[in-house]
């Protein structure tokens, strides 16, 4: 329990950390316009991951399916 309380608190001490930093990258991405480029990828990656998830969720349903009609 002292294990887990102390990493709950270390990982907020280090959000806070990074939170508090210049956000310099963020500015330079976004006046050369390549921030769109990475919001762009970030959410080709999500989609890809749901319909792949869609995808999985098909398929195992329609092998629960088999397996009802098989007992």
């Amino acid at each position: 329990m002292k294990k887990r309380f102390s990493l709950a608190l270390l990982s907020l001490c280090l959000l806070n950390v990074l939170a508090a930093q210049n956000s310099t990258d963020t500015d330079f991405m976004r006046s050369t316009g390549k921030i769109y480029v990475v919001v762009a990828v970030v959410l080709a990656i999500f989609v890809g991951l749901v319909l792949f998830l869609v995808y999985l969720d098909r398929k195992l349903t329609k092998l629960e399916n088999q397996i009802k009609d098989n007992d």
